[in-house]
């Protein structure tokens, strides 16, 4: 049964750093270096706290609060954030942690973890001056959730655009090839998992999923298209929004996992496909963990709608699961011959990243960053070569394989 798009609908709409400031920060900052940020520190109690951050140079701001979970967000121009080890992992009065990052080109973020609902009573930048850095100062105090959300109500950013259905791009023309979308985890603000020795998860499958990209480039047989080039975040939604909109014909989503000390030993590879009931326990730890990016970085999801129980979705995400299943067999057979794989080495559980119900898909966890064996590998060239290598095969054998089963049930109608 062909499914028209303008019938399907899934969760849609790119959520992206508004207001003039930003915009008007990013174009200041042009054709200079970026503000570089140098110290951070938190000083008070549970019923006030003072966050402060020191910077080469005064900045603009903008903060607002998210909730469920509680979050002060402040969004700064493009910043170079070059502060001490373990910055922001200490809890201190009413934040909980923080974390910065980039989220866009032109537009950092600073995301405070608070316990409980917070008003910010000051927001602002002091000039350098005396021998002293530039300086940025949110002043917080406790208040009740009643007070906290009618002040998220009055406040809550606007956002760019919301559609509520995704269009198709035209498919190239003249050009047959299956386009394949290579979706590095993480990224900007979001690192995703780190080895005890630094690595960040971001860095890792971003190396791996360009040296993938050319891989599949120099066959000839395929157009790649990459949701991340560089250390940029973007939120889920719009990962799967990149597919739908180039009418994909597969999704390929790579991480790097991490156990968390006290947790056990894991190692290897695993390949997961969609399912809304997790295959196993680690599974749908990791489905949990992964689906936390937008709430890492400070998205607010409080707009956009729940999962469409419609009938024609369910309809084209049969197909849609039975191709990627197919897939992702294929794939784990190819790279047993070149890496140690998970003791379970395919399993299931709802990722958002996989959820297009017209787009093939698969997350691929190259292995774990918490293992000593496993990080060696992950950050080898050599390791890293000859598994694009075996990607790139099991992506061939799924695509003749898929081409041969079409043309097949073409003949028998």
């Amino acid at each position: 049964m062909a499914i028209r798009a303008a019938d399907l609908t899934i969760l849609a709409g790119l959520l992206l750093l508004a207001g003039a400031g930003i915009a008007s920060a990013a174009e200041q900052t042009e054709g200079r270096a970026h503000p570089v940020a140098t110290d951070a520190r938190v000083g008070g109690d549970d019923a006030q706290t003072r966050f402060v951050m020191d910077f080469s140079q005064k900045v603009d701001l903008r903060v607002f609060t998210l909730a469920d979970p509680y979050r002060v967000v402040i969004d700064l121009p493009q910043v170079t954030f070059s502060l001490p080890p373990k910055t922001g992992q200490s809890t201190r009065g009413l934040v909980k942690g923080f974390r910065f990052g980039l989220v866009m080109q032109g537009g950092s973020r600073i995301v405070m973890d608070v316990g409980k609902p917070v008003r910010v009573d000051k927001a602002f930048v002091i000039d350098a001056a005396a021998g002293q850095p530039a300086r940025l100062v949110v002043d917080l105090a406790a208040t009740d959730r009643d007070s906290f959300m009618k002040s998220l109500a009055e406040n809550r950013p606007e956002r760019a655009s919301t559609p509520q259905a995704v269009e198709r791009e035209p498919a190239q023309r003249g050009d047959p090839r299956p386009i394949i979308v290579l979706d590095p985890g993480h990224g900007g603000i979001d690192n995703g998992a780190v080895a005890r020795s630094g690595e960040m998860e971001k860095d890792i499958v971003l190396q791996f999923a360009m040296l993938l990209r050319d891989e599949l480039e120099r066959s000839g047989k395929y157009r790649v298209v990459m949701t991340r080039t560089d250390d940029t975040f973007i939120p889920l939604v719009d990962r799967v929004r990149m597919a739908r909109i180039r009418q994909a014909s597969l999704f390929v989503s790579i991480h790097a996992d991490a156990i968390k000390k006290g947790e056990g030993e894991a190692q290897g590879a695993t390949v997961y496909t969609l399912s809304e009931t997790a295959s196993d326990a680690e599974a749908g730890r990791l489905a949990e963990s992964e689906n936390r990016a937008d709430v890492i970085a400070g998205i607010d999801m409080s707009h956009e709608p729940g999962d469409v129980a419609d009938i024609l979705i369910d309809l084209a995400q049969r197909e849609t699961k039975a191709f990627s299943l197919h897939f992702a067999k294929t794939l784990v057979a190819d790279l047993k011959k070149v890496a140690r794989m998970h003791k379970n080495p395919m399993k299931s559980a709802g990722f958002k990243v996989l959820k297009a119900p017209d787009v093939p898909a698969a997350l691929i966890e190259l292995g774990y960053v918490s293992s000593k064996d496993d990080l060696k590998q992950l950050t080898s060239g050599a390791w890293q070569s000859k598994t694009a290598s075996a990607i790139g095969k099991g992506i061939d054998k799924f695509f003749s394989t898929r081409i041969a089963g079409a043309n097949a049930g073409r003949g028998g109608r």
